[in-house]
């Protein structure tokens, strides 16, 4: 498979990710006692985590590398070796990976990860060491241990396949198919803590940040800044119940607000390193990496893959590392890749069987019809599968770019709904290189004010078409009312 594909490299028919060992975790809740933390990096731990990490770097867009990278691996180091699994800085290995969703997770052996975006929304050193030593906090309190003896393969689901599959799909083997079909989308394999581990895990973290002398009030801090943007979101997407990628598996964090900062009690002799912090980050990729594709509204562009398709009017796109997912009332789709070895039946057969071997089922398309859309060779085939609720239609229409390259849809929808679909599915198409190039990143930047910014100046600069003083409000934890002063420091993002 080309180089410039390694967003798409996965399994044949593109419809499954391996279960880690160890899974991730995003920010939890405060306020029970905290639990009895492990006292050492045990053998079996390092191990572990020496050979999930090469896979957690290629599902969430590899490690970053400069000046911001080496910053969040000194603050995580910092704040790691206060949980006491181990004194020595070089046990623990930080890396700040290059995605564009909100997340952050640590493993046993010493990994600790948080992604650019989730650093991105941060306004100061204090909320990423809370957020790191949250996770660290369930690493040593072993909760992903004991979390994985009583779960099993089923409870591993990704955030579309939760929230669109109970909508759309029901309670039965549809849905438990819809979960396995969409958990690429998230980005993320998740393993459900429990809410009792949740709050022992955000107690070790706002102790974690007391010991290394924070502000342990940051805790709630980025809480409150998280349930703003998972809001944002959600209006965004025009769904104000939609739960990002985040926050699958977790309470939502306006609810762990005030519990955090009654824990973090009234101390206000942390410190935050507020400008410090938010020159350190400044230049950082904002959003979708161009060499990953980009999501902009409805359409989805890919300057490397050469291709671009747009969502059905009423639906929206969420990038992810492998794939992108669409949803909407109506229905939900993936668009992804697989092995191809020059027959467009035998790849859609794979899709379909791979389905059939992940979800437990039998999924099998009436036919496959070969057509042609904007130039290219294409082929799809239709299945129709019972649902606790009635039927449904899955749809896999796929798409030849070269003798060795093939990309593909798969879509559910009501039975006799897939048309739905259709406008996307002819939608595809190549780009050209003038298109390619025209892609640009967005990025971060962290400016001083001037005495005229005010908060509707400031927003006016960042490069989205919507929103501008929304986005740019929860990006600094500010409100409509908030007084820009001189030289004080705020991001924009721009191109």
């Amino acid at each position: 498979m080309p180089v410039n594909a390694r967003k798409f490299r996965i399994l044949a028919g593109g419809c499954a990710l391996a279960a880690l060992a160890v899974p991730p975790s995003a920010v939890g809740q405060a306020s029970a006692p905290v639990a009895s933390p492990v006292q050492s990096i045990s053998a079996k731990d390092k191990q572990e985590g020496v050979q999930a990490h090469p896979q957690l770097l290629e599902e969430f867009g590899g490690a970053m590398i400069g000046t911001q990278a080496t910053y969040v691996e000194m603050i995580g180091k910092n704040i790691s070796v206060q949980s006491e699994l181990s004194n020595a800085r070089g046990d623990f290995t930080v890396t700040l990976l290059n995605s564009s969703i909100n997340n952050a997770f640590a493993i046993p052996g010493g990994y600790v990860y948080v992604t650019r975006q989730l650093v991105a929304l941060m306004n100061n050193e204090a909320e990423l060491a809370g957020v790191l030593g949250h996770e660290v906090g369930h690493v040593a309190a072993r909760h992903a241990a004991r979390r994985q003896s009583a779960a099993t393969r089923n409870a591993v689901i990704g955030v579309l396949g939760t929230v669109l599959s109970g909508v759309l799909l029901g309670n039965g083997t549809a849905g438990r198919l819809g979960q396995q079909l969409f958990q690429q989308g998230s980005q993320m394999l998740t393993l459900k803590y429990s809410r009792t581990q949740e709050t022992e895990a955000d107690n070790l973290g706002i102790a974690y940040l007391r010991k290394a002398g924070y502000d342990p009030r940051a805790m709630s801090t980025v809480l409150q800044s998280l349930a703003n943007q998972n809001a944002l979101e959600a209006r965004l997407m025009g769904n104000t119940t939609q739960v990002p990628a985040w926050a699958s598996t977790h309470p939502d964090p306006a609810s762990r607000v005030r519990t955090a900062l009654t824990r973090a009690g009234t101390n206000t002799s942390g410190i935050t390193n507020r400008d410090t912090f938010l020159t350190r980050i400044s230049g950082l990729t904002y959003g979708d990496d161009p060499k990953q594709g980009v999501v902009e509204g409805p359409k989805f562009i890919h300057p490397e893959l050469k291709l671009t398709f747009e969502a059905p009017s009423g639906f929206y796109l969420v990038n992810g590392t492998r794939s992108v997912s669409i949803g909407g009332g109506s229905g939900k789709g993936q668009f992804t890749t697989g092995a191809y070895s020059g027959s467009l039946d035998s790849y859609i057969t794979a899709a379909f069987a791979a389905l059939t071997s992940e979800g437990q089922l039998n999924v099998v398309p009436e036919s496959i019809q070969r057509t042609t859309v904007n130039g290219i060779p294409a082929a799809y085939g239709t299945a129709r599968v019972n649902n606790s609720d009635g039927q449904v239609d899955v749809v896999v229409f796929a798409y030849e770019f070269s003798p060795s390259q093939a990309f593909h849809f798969v879509t559910i929808s009501q039975a006799g709904g897939a048309g739905v679909f259709n406008p996307m599915f002819q939608s595809m198409r190549r780009i050209s290189a003038s298109e390619a190039a025209a892609v640009k990143p967005r990025k971060l930047v962290v400016i001083s004010a001037k005495a005229a910014d005010t908060v509707q100046s400031l927003s006016a600069r960042m490069a989205f078409d919507t929103a501008k003083l929304d986005r740019f409000l929860v990006l600094n934890a500010l409100t409509q009312t908030s007084r820009i002063t001189a030289g004080q420091k705020v991001k924009l993002v721009t191109y």
